[in-house]
């Protein structure tokens, strides 16, 4: 009887249903008059919203966190933070070791792939690590950003800042509770702050370079040349995208989200801007006064995100580069893709189409949905739904404004962006006995 639940509950099935619950026992916690401050029940639809936006650790609300929900309602929020964050595979781990209860290796296989490992060996051992580790990464930054709330609000209040804070940067999701300086106004009061910038930058950094990324900085140290070629290739791309997007924002926005700033305070929000959006969704500057180039630009790196086994979200920065590399051995007519002397798997590049594909097509066909279902302009329309599967959280303003169907279109792609285009897809397709059949050759023209 266990072997035929296992065969029809794969790892993939196990993982989308998991987040499935938790999403709809999270919802149904907020929609209780206890979680909001009026003492009143909350739409569901609201709730679940709201639900989906943190365990999918996206950001994106229809109501402000602060002023709607009660302490009891943002500890659910943050809860469900951290177990999308850290996926709730390794939080049923946490409990099993807490219970010295032993892990079998059907549970192994599922830590793998809730974690993003290769390998099934020492699977335990890394889940230890990225437990111990989030504890430490999110406690610093706790203590860090506590150093400036303390005295603005009070030590209490600070701490409980600082926390709520910590955890939601580390896991990339992008909430806040900064509405008590105005409603969604993100850390738009902070933008000339080093402290709570680079320390809420740092923990982005941290939780989206992945947990594969960290066991191997743990175990060689800094010899680059003894990494992964996956850790190698995420912290290149990683910092070439933070580098560059800062540099392109600091001269695109010089003239309009950013005129009002001086010289640091530009250099400061360049740089926040360059990493929050992969894939946080906390902002210092109003992301409506960015300019077109800046709307885009953003878009583009929501659409990258993060890395994989990682708390950040879209196509992932291994799939934006296989697919670069794949473009130009295909112009120099390479057989092969190489990166750092190393020749990528050929299934490897085709599941990097095949997954920047289904993002490309499910981002059209929402966008379209959306335009159609309400009168919202195309490109803000885009803006939500890239930053929606892509976990992000970046609002051009219209979030709150989203009908039924929209909200419906925009929580489905967040649990798409959370569990995995490819997974999702794994999961939704029926099985079938595939027969191998050579079919005839015949070539048809591109470009």
């Amino acid at each position: 009887m266990l072997r035929k639940l296992r065969a029809i509950f794969t790892y993939e099935k196990i993982i989308v249903f998991g987040y499935f619950f938790i999403i709809a026992f999270g919802g149904f916690l907020l929609s209780l008059p206890i979680a909001s401050k009026s003492g009143t029940w909350t739409s569901y639809l609201d709730s679940v919203f709201t639900a989906t936006s943190a365990t999918c650790v996206t950001g994106l609300v229809v109501v402000d966190t602060f002023s709607h929900w009660t302490v009891f309602g943002q500890i659910v929020i943050i809860v469900l933070i951290q177990i999308g964050g850290l996926g709730f595979m390794t939080i049923i781990s946490l409990f099993a070791m807490f219970l010295k209860r032993n892990i079998g290796l059907h549970e192994r296989k599922l830590l793998m792939q809730s974690a993003g490992s290769m390998k099934i060996g020492g699977i335990v051992r890394l889940i230890r690590r990225i437990l111990f580790g989030t504890a430490i990464i999110e406690g610093t930054g706790a203590i860090l950003l506590a150093t400036r709330f303390c005295p603005q609000m009070g030590f209490g209040e600070g701490i409980y800042n600082a926390v709520f804070h910590s955890v939601s940067a580390f896991c990339n999701a992008g909430f806040d509770i900064m509405g008590k300086y105005g409603p969604f106004s993100s850390l738009t009061t902070y933008q000339d702050d080093a402290v709570v910038n680079l320390t809420i930058s740092g923990l982005i950094v941290i939780g989206g370079i992945g947990f594969v990324v960290w066991n191997d900085v743990i175990t060689c140290k800094l010899q680059f040349k003894k990494y992964q070629l996956h850790s190698k290739i995420v912290l290149v791309t990683t910092f070439f995208l933070i580098t560059v997007g800062a540099v392109l924002f600091f001269f695109f926005e010089y003239h309009h989200s950013f005129e009002a700033l001086n010289t640091y305070e530009k250099v400061l929000a360049s740089v926040f801007q360059s990493i929050s959006p992969r894939t946080a969704g906390f902002n210092t500057v109003d992301m409506a006064s960015l300019s077109e180039s800046g709307h885009l630009l953003t878009m583009i790196l929501m659409f990258i995100g993060g890395s994989p086994g990682s708390t950040a979200g879209g196509i992932k920065t291994t799939t934006f580069v296989i697919l670069l590399m794949g473009s130009v051995a295909s112009a120099r007519h390479f057989t092969h893709i190489n990166i750092f002397k190393r020749r990528m798997d050929e299934s490897i590049v085709k599941e990097a189409s095949a997954l920047a594909s289904l993002y490309i097509i499910l981002i059209m066909i929402s966008t379209l949905a959306i335009c159609v279902i309400q009168p919202f302009e195309m490109k803000d329309a885009m803006f939500e739904v890239i930053s929606a599967i892509g976990t992000v959280g970046l609002t051009a303003g219209i979030t709150t404004s989203l009908g039924t169907a929209s909200k419906i279109i925009i929580m489905l792609l967040m649990f798409t962006g959370r569990v995995g285009g490819l997974t999702l897809a794994l999961v939704l397709a029926e099985k079938k006995v595939n027969v191998i059949i050579n079919r005839p050759i015949e070539k048809v023209l591109i470009g």
